[in-house]
């Protein structure tokens, strides 16, 4: 790559980044939305097959057509979809009980704990500002979510073990990113949660183990029902945004330097802020707003500081979410 192209590609990758952000915000906002109605696997279900219907006719044309579905990388597949499902999973409950704002924030936490793993699993060095940058990360976390006060929830933890999911599908993906194309690994994503939703609703789908009323219990395990014709465009939103965002923030990463492009992504923490005025009427309190600051403010400085290094970058690859 070229210093006359370099640029050009940067501004283009951190544009893809900010509207897979967007994507992913306005994901955030249809879940929870729609939580209060609807079972959380069947709002999966739906999800993915409005997304595997986009990607099978926008997509699959132009990348191959059906070739995209052949992998030599099955089992790794099938981790990372996983990881994703239940990553997703746990955000969304979260979304069910919390304000947007703070289950986003809390969810922030991923590129710390994605620079825990990579020392664990990948054996990178960090060094003492990087180290201090993830103390102040967690303590964004604890302000937020203030454990051993009243005002302690244990949906709070949810977001925490999203962002723990999705640091280990990162890691999943840095390992065969190299070997799969983002339409493939998106489309194995669709394919887990669609299984994963079947199974749930085999077991689970009469409401037969909807006994609490918490609001994340009832969530997840109330029965399927008939899709109210007002919220269809919802679905609709949730699959096709879902499917472009994956799409999007894997191009960046494949086309932009991470460093660069990475901070885009923090584009989802005002408009959780927006949607939580605009569409459910709630405030970030003033101790979530510390906490907020606290939690992006590490994450752009482990950004900044990976800029620093003389390192080239990595590609990453995105996540359907």
């Amino acid at each position: 790559m070229t210093t006359t192209t370099l640029p050009r590609s940067n501004l283009l990758g951190a544009l893809c980044v900010a509207v897979a952000a967007l994507c992913f915000s306005l994901n955030d906002m249809g879940i929870k939305f729609l939580s209060s109605d609807y079972a959380l696997h069947q709002v999966v279900f739906i999800r993915s097959l409005v997304g595997a219907a986009t990607l099978f006719a926008l997509v699959m044309p132009f990348a191959g057509g059906f070739r995209l579905v052949r992998t030599r990388r099955l089992r790794w597949h099938l981790a990372r979809g996983l990881c994703v499902v239940f990553a997703n999973s746990f955000l969304f409950l979260g979304l069910a009980v919390l304000p947007i704002a703070d289950a986003v924030a809390i969810f922030f936490i991923s590129p710390l704990v994605i620079t825990l793993m990579s020392v664990i699993f990948l054996g990178e060095t960090v060094g003492p500002r990087r180290w201090a940058a993830i103390a102040v990360g967690f303590v964004g976390v604890l302000v937020i979510v203030r454990p051993g006060t009243s005002a302690f929830q244990v949906a709070a933890l949810f977001p925490m073990i999203s962002a723990v999911l999705y640091g280990t599908m990162h890691i999943i993906a840095r390992r065969i990113g190299s070997t799969e194309s983002a339409a493939t690994m998106t489309f194995y994503i669709l394919v887990s949660f669609m299984v994963v939703s079947v199974l749930v609703w085999a077991v689970a789908g009469d409401g037969r183990y909807a006994t609490s009323d918490h609001p994340s219990a009832q969530f997840l395990l109330r029965a399927w029902r008939p899709v109210d014709r007002d919220d269809i465009a919802i679905f609709v939103m949730l699959g096709t945004s879902g499917v472009l965002g994956g799409l999007l923030i894997s191009q960046a990463y494949r086309i932009a330097e991470a460093a660069f492009a990475a901070p885009f992504e923090y584009v989802s923490m005002p408009m959780a802020i927006i949607w939580g005025i605009t569409v459910f009427g709630t405030f970030p309190v003033p101790s979530a707003w510390i906490g907020i600051v606290l939690i992006v403010g590490s994450g752009l400085f482990l950004i900044w500081a990976e800029s620093r290094r003389a390192k080239p970058p990595v590609p990453r690859s995105g996540v359907y979410k």
